[in-house]
């Protein structure tokens, strides 16, 4: 966010760890001086920070998250930015294909801002004018939202399968399969059912599970090599469906596999072979 807005914009930086020396930034006061707050940070904190700034922000000041994971509530950044900031706030939610390495080397980004007025989308419209992400506008915040979150569990399948050479038809497959349980867990959970099939849902789940740096198919590599996972927002997903019981992950035969690849590690190619058999029956 730093680098496409830096050109057109006067920025103030605050970051929860600022490096050793780095000039102190008064979040609260700077708060009320900004025409935008961007929320570049995992979703957990999110509600804090918003309740703690509620009080400040300017009265036409809108919040935009950029944040693909949950809070340890179960929460998505939309959701913990409502709670905290009432139903009066400005916010939005900015989901889609945006590697932030080929941002910087000037390559260009597309994303859905989610937001419930076509007022906010215009303003951010044209905060973004002359940078190098195209935006598309929805007010299916909680589509777009779940999109992003699951995506990254779906990611993890994806290196898993190439890792053990199953090669491009599974992947096509994994495609597939993934978008639709995307559309299906999306509107149980209030979104509407063709998001998950535009940018903040197959788009970005195209880049995360094919990109050559994504963090999350590298996860899915480590298992099929038999090692824990490391932890990444597509863990943490999956852990925090299952503890708040957000659904029954035994619906959705791919998420479910998944969770018991990340469970057992040691048996990971086992079970995705075992799976691919069981199709054929």
């Amino acid at each position: 966010m730093e680098y496409l807005l830096r050109q057109h914009h006067r920025l103030t930086l605050w970051e929860r760890h600022p490096k050793p020396g780095a000039p102190p930034v008064a979040l609260d006061s700077v708060a009320a001086e900004q025409d935008f707050i961007l929320f570049c940070l995992p979703a957990n904190p999110h509600f804090e920070l918003a309740s703690r700034l509620r009080p400040r922000l300017r009265r036409d000041g809108v919040c935009l998250s950029v944040a693909k994971g949950l809070d340890e509530h179960g929460r998505t950044a939309a959701l913990a930015l409502d709670e905290a900031l009432g139903p009066a706030a400005a916010f939005g939610v900015l989901y889609g294909p945006m590697i932030s390495e080929e941002i910087r080397d000037g390559r260009p980004a597309f994303a859905q801002a989610g937001t419930t007025h076509a007022e906010t989308y215009e303003r951010l419209r044209e905060l973004f004018a002359g940078t190098s992400l195209y935006l598309e506008h929805t007010t299916d915040i909680a589509g777009i939202s779940w999109s992003a979150v699951l995506k990254n569990v779906y990611a993890i399948l994806f290196g898993v399968a190439d890792e053990m050479g199953l090669g491009d038809n599974t992947r096509g497959y994994l495609a597939v399969a993934a978008v639709d349980e995307l559309e299906r867990i999306a509107t149980e959970l209030g979104g509407l059912p063709d998001t998950p099939r535009r940018l903040a849902g197959l788009g970005d789940l195209i880049t995360t599970a094919t990109s050559a740096g994504s963090h999350h198919h590298e996860l899915g590599r480590r298992l099929a090599r038999g090692q824990e996972a490391l932890m990444g927002e597509g863990v943490h997903t999956l852990e925090m469906v299952h503890v708040h019981g957000l659904f029954d992950s035994r619906n959705y035969p791919l998420f479910d596999l998944i969770g018991r690849l990340l469970a057992e590690p040691a048996t990971a190619r086992a079970q995705m072979q075992n799976f691919l058999v069981r199709l054929s029956l």
